[in-house]
């Protein structure tokens, strides 16, 4: 567990790095892929999982991870087909699920993600918590069609719906449930084993990724077959996802308590709020001094 999230921190804060990857030696990623259901893949790499469908309308993949991997993805996809990328639907603006944008762009893929993504990538971006900047994306790696709240796919003999989730890691984050299939791809609204980056800068909330979580348990459709790909992190079912959303509804109660009681961000984190999650939850880049600031100052807000 601890290897795992030691590869978390670097990918993840690579990822919110943008153009910091081109100083990076992605020589020795290899692009894992694991079978979730038929035609249905989950690809790892370096970043943001990826999910890709296959089947007699063509590849369809969700995130692409970073541009000198591209080469290394589309090698991991020819094995299972010989067809070229036909959409890629991006779970939000980040670079460790965007990076490849540009590459497929050029290749012919049509670019797809919410309103709010192609706002941020088309202008420069700054985040406070690293207080770092991120320049805006070209034109050919900017999703091409956008929407507001919901877009089905009919694709590969599946209904692929991609709906936003408001305010959540971001305010442009988008959830892929492959209905057919029974599957969810969550984005970086679900880190499975390491405390969630609450992008505050970018809209994001600890409300809202609450809010997308349990809109997603309460799927009339979810029983305990239903997988899920998250952001980071393994494969996961159901009991993981709760267990995710009970660790994030007990720190959000605990801070808002302490904001009520008029405690500042350094009282709040000096009291330890996330105390017996750190063991399990805690050893990655979103430490927990970082993570009760982010869920305080998205509180706050």
């Amino acid at each position: 567990m601890n290897c795992v999230i030691r590869n978390l921190s670097l990918v993840v804060i690579l990822g919110l790095a943008g153009p910091l990857y081109a100083q990076q030696d992605f020589s020795n990623v290899q692009i894992e892929v694991t079978r979730v259901a038929d035609g249905l893949y989950m690809l790892t790499g370096a970043g943001g999982n990826m999910s890709l469908s296959v089947g007699a309308d063509g590849p369809f993949l969700v995130d692409d991870q970073y541009a000198p991997l591209t080469e290394k993805i589309l090698a991991a996809i020819a094995e299972i087909t010989d067809e070229n990328v036909r959409f890629v639907v991006n779970t939000h603006w980040h670079g460790d699920h965007t990076g490849g944008n540009e590459n497929l762009g050029k290749a012919g893929a049509v670019i797809v993600a919410h309103d709010n993504v192609r706002v941020r990538m088309s202008t420069e971006q700054f985040q406070e918590v690293f207080n770092r900047s991120t320049p805006a994306s070209p034109p050919i790696a900017l999703p091409i069609v956008t929407f507001d709240f919901r877009l089905i796919f009919h694709w590969n003999g599946n209904e692929i719906h991609a709906f936003h989730v408001p305010n959540a890691h971001t305010d442009g984050d988008a959830v892929i449930n492959y209905v057919n299939s029974n599957v969810f791809h969550m984005g970086d609204v679900f880190f499975n084993g390491i405390y969630p980056f609450i992008d505050v800068s970018s809209g994001g909330s600890i409300d809202g990724i609450i809010a997308a979580v349990e809109r997603v348990l309460n799927y009339p459709r979810l029983n305990s077959d239903t997988k899920f790909i998250p952001g980071h992190g393994p494969l996961a079912g159901p009991d993981e996802l709760r267990t995710y959303l009970d660790l994030l509804r007990t720190v959000r109660e605990r801070i808002q308590s302490m904001i009520d009681d008029g405690m500042s961000e350094d009282q709040v984190v000096a009291a330890n709020p996330t105390r017996e999650f750190d063991a399990d939850w805690g050893g990655g880049f979103m430490n927990p001094e970082t993570f009760t600031r982010l869920a305080y100052q998205s509180l706050g807000r």
